[in-house]
C-alpha cells in the first residue's frame, strides 16, 4: 500500500474535508459548547485553545507524518520504525475498532430522531407529535429494537461510501457532506439566535467566568478542555495516521494539520450557537451528554410550533452526517491495516471484501451497545459500565493517551527533527515553526498526554481527582 500506487486523496480540499469530516462528530456538537459553557465559557475556550496549540496540534503533525512516510496503515507504519514499536500502532488499532463500533449506536439515535421530526411534520403516526421529550427517549431506551436497527442502517451507508475507495468514495462524500453541514448549521443558528432572550444561550458559552480558576479550578478547567481537544480531534486512535498515507507528497503537512484544528474548533462553536440560544431562549435548562440531545434539544424543537420539526429535522440529520463522516474514518483505518496484513502474506484480498468484513465486526460492537441502549434494557453491565460506556473507557480512557503518550516521547526522542523534516518539507514545503513544534513535542505532548489520561481514569471511575 505504498504512496506511488495507493489510491489517494485527489485535492487539498478532500483530504481536509475528510480529515474535518473525521475530526468532527457528535461530542464535538454536543459535547464542546457544553463543557465550554459549564466550565467559565470563554476561560474554557481560552484554555481549550492553548492546549490545542501546544499539543495536540504538534500529535497531529506527528501523526501525519508517520502516516505519510511509511504509506501504510497504522501497524505496519509502527513496524518500519522498528518491530518493538508494533504495540502502539496496535493500542490505535483496538480503540478505532471499538469506537467505530459504538458510534454507529451514536449515528443510529440520531438518525431515530431525523426519522421521528420527518414524522412529526407529516403527521405520521411514528413522529414524535409533541410527546414529552425527557418521557420520549427514556421510551426509545428501553426498547433495543429501534436502535438496533438505525444501528444495521449507520452501517450499511458508511460500507457503501467506502465501496468507493479513497477518492471515490470517503473524500467524495466529504467534499459534500462537511459544506452541506455548515451551512444546515448556519441555517439554525439564524432561527436559534432570532428567538426572544437567546443572547443568555450565547452569554452561557461565551462570558468569562474567571472565578472557575479558583483553587483547584484551573486544573480541572484544564482537563476538561485538554479531553475534548484530544477526542475531538481524533489523536491516538489511527485515523491521521491512516489518512496520512493517502496524503500527497505535495501537501503541506503542517498548514493541513492547522487548518484541521482550527475547522474543528470552529464547527464546535458554531454548534454552541445553533443549540444554546434556542435552549435559553424557549426557558430549558442545559444538561450534559445525551440528556442535551436527545431530551433537551428535542423539548426545544417541540416548544417551537410548527417550525420545530422542520428544524429538528434539520439539526438531527446535521448531527447524522458528522457521524458518518466520522465512521467512515474509523471503519478505514482497519482497513488499511487488514490490506497490510494480507499483503505481507503474499495474498491480495479485494478491498470490497476488507470493507464488508469491517463493516460486520464494528455493525457487531454496534448492536451490543444498541441493544444495551445505555444500560437501560437490563443486560449484564461489565465492571459496572454500560457497555457503551465500557468501549468508551478502554479505547478513549486508556489505549489512546498511552499509545499517543509513546508517539510523542517516540518521534521527539528518538526520531527527531531531522526525521520529520525530511518528510515534512518535501516538494518545497517548509516548517516554519519547527523549533517550537519539536519542543512542543518533546516536553509539553507527554505531559498532555499523561494529564489526559490521569483525566479519563478519574472521570470514569469518579476519583475526582480534579474536581
Amino acid at each position: 500500500m505504498s504512496n506511488e500506487n495507493n489510491n489517494q486523496f485527489q485535492s487539498t480540499f478532500g483530504f481536509l474535508m475528510a480529515a474535518v469530516g473525521s475530526a468532527v462528530g457528535v461530542g464535538n456538537l454536543w459535547g464542546f459548547p457544553y463543557k465550554m459553557g459549564a466550565n467559565g465559557g470563554f476561560a474554557f475556550l481560552l484554555c481549550y485553545i492553548v492546549l490545542v496549540a501546544v499539543a495536540a496540534y504538534a500529535i497531529m503533525v506527528g501523526e501525519l507524518v508517520i502516516g505519510r512516510r511509511g504509506g501504510k496503515g497504522v501497524i505496519a507504519n509502527y513496524r518500519q520504525l522498528g518491530k518493538q514499536y508494533a504495540w502502539i500502532g496496535y493500542f490505535g488499532m483496538i480503540s478505532v475498532v471499538l469506537i467505530g463500533g459504538f458510534c454507529t449506536t451514536l449515528t443510529a439515535y440520531c438518525m431515530k430522531y431525523f426519522v421521528a421530526n420527518v414524522g412529526t411534520i407529516f403527521g405520521a403516526s411514528w413522529g414524535i407529535n409533541g410527546a414529552d421529550s425527557m418521557e420520549y427517549w427514556s421510551n426509545f431506551l428501553q426498547s433495543g429494537g429501534q436502535a438496533i436497527v438505525f444501528t444495521i442502517i449507520s452501517s450499511l451507508i458508511t460500507m457503501v461510501i467506502l465501496f468507493g475507495g479513497v477518492a471515490g468514495g470517503i473524500e467524495r462524500f466529504c467534499k459534500v457532506a462537511m459544506p452541506a453541514l455548515v451551512i444546515m448549521l448556519i441555517i439554525v443558528i439564524i432561527k436559534s439566535i432570532s428567538l426572544p432572550g437567546s443572547m443568555a444561550g450565547l452569554e452561557f458559552m461565551f462570558k468569562p467566568d474567571w472565578s472557575v480558576f479558583a483553587g483547584k479550578g484551573f486544573i480541572t478547567v484544564l482537563a476538561k478542555a485538554g479531553g475534548q481537544a484530544f477526542f475531538s480531534l481524533s489523536l491516538g486512535m489511527a485515523i491521521m495516521i491512516t489518512y496520512g498515507a493517502y496524503l500527497s507528497k505535495k501537501e503541506s503537512i503542517t498548514k493541513s494539520a492547522l487548518v484541521v484544528c482550527i475547522a474543528d474548533t470552529t464547527v464546535a462553536l458554531m454548534a454552541g450557537c445553533a443549540i444554546f440560544p434556542a435552549v435559553f431562549a424557549l426557558g430549558h435548562e442545559p444538561t450534559g451528554g445525551t440528556a442535551l440531545l436527545f431530551g433537551t434539544l428535542q423539548g426545544v424543537f417541540n416548544d417551537m410550533g410548527a417550525i420545530g420539526p422542520v428544524m429538528g429535522a434539520i439539526m438531527y440529520l446535521l448531527v447524522v452526517i458528522a457521524e458518518i463522516t466520522s465512521l467512515v474514518s474509523l471503519f478505514e483505518a482497519p482497513i488499511a491495516f487488514m490490506k497490510d496484513f494480507f499483503e505481507e502474506r503474499g495474498k491480495q484480498v479485494s478491498r470490497a471484501t476488507l470493507v464488508i468484513i469491517i463493516t460486520i465486526v464494528d455493525t457487531i460492537i454496534g448492536v451490543i451497545c444498541a441493544a444495551d441502549n445505555l444500560g437501560s434494557t437490563g443486560m449484564p453491565q461489565p465492571l459496572g459500565f454500560c457497555w457503551l460506556d465500557f468501549f468508551d473507557l478502554f479505547s478513549e480512557g486508556i489505549l489512546m493517551p498511552v499509545g499517543s503518550f509513546a508517539m510523542v516521547i517516540l518521534l521527539g526522542w528518538k526520531m527527531g527533527e531531522k526525521w520529520m523534516s525530511d518528510e515534512i518539507e518535501l516538494e518545497g514545503n517548509t516548517w516554519k515553526a519547527k523549533g517550537f513544534t519539536m519542543f512542543c513535542m518533546k516536553f509539553v505532548a507527554p505531559v498532555f498526554t499523561l494529564f489526559i489520561l490521569a483525566g479519563q481514569i478519574s472521570s470514569f471511575f469518579g476519583l475526582g481527582w480534579f474536581d
